[in-house]
């Protein structure tokens, strides 16, 4: 068993380490369609038009903020647990930590414990010291640690939801970038201001 159970989380290690944003199946509220929304439980139709009127959402907190007067707490876990904005491992509030479903304060406290988090293998070795593979690869699919703008890989590049090879070549084409304002002016060249705040939520400059 303990042999297994090794062998688990290897895969899970190596399905992390070349990505600094977690792999999910679930619907990014910034990015899906008005259908795609609407297959989400407890999103009527309201729902679907105010996430979509209120985009782009920067936090899970601004997400939670137009579903809660609406939906209760059990509710918006179902609906956690199919739409999520993934939040930065190293600057997310408690309060946002918590928000993803069956997390308690005994794992809060750990996600808290090893920052800053330098890559998703670091919080993949550190956070797999106490769950399981199947539980590691959930909570994993609800994080992201930032990614040097300077120095990120393409693989990891290509993690940030949305990202494809045009903005990808756009994002390297500027290298090397001296502050955010000058990814906030040469980026914003190509997409709305909405959009370079979305983006700009998954990098840093080191």
């Amino acid at each position: 068993m303990k042999r297994l159970f090794a062998a688990c989380l290897i895969t899970a290690s190596a399905s992390l380490a070349g990505a600094q944003v977690g792999t999910t199946t679930m619907l990014d509220p910034n990015l899906a369609t008005e259908a795609q929304l609407a297959t989400v439980p407890h999103l009527n139709a309201a729902l679907v038009k105010a996430v979509v009127d209120k985009r782009p959402f920067l936090s899970v907190k601004d997400l939670h903020a137009v579903l809660s007067p609406t939906l209760n707490a059990d509710q918006l876990k179902d609906v956690f647990g199919k739409m999520w904005l993934h939040i930065n491992l190293n600057t997310a509030s408690k309060e946002e930590i918590l928000m993803i479903p069956g997390l308690g304060n005994r794992m809060l406290r750990e996600f808290e414990e090893y920052r800053p988090y330098k890559s998703m293998a670091q919080f993949n070795r550190e956070i797999g010291k106490y769950v399981k593979a199947d539980e590691l690869a959930r909570l994993a699919s609800y994080v992201f640690v930032p990614m040097d703008l300077n120095t990120a890989s393409d693989a990891d590049l290509t993690t940030i939801p949305g990202l494809g090879a045009r903005m990808l070549r756009e994002f390297k084409e500027y290298r090397p970038y001296k502050d955010m304002a000058q990814f906030r002016r040469e980026i914003g060249k190509y997409v709305k201001p909405g959009e370079v705040a979305r983006l700009e939520r998954y990098i840093v400059l080191q």
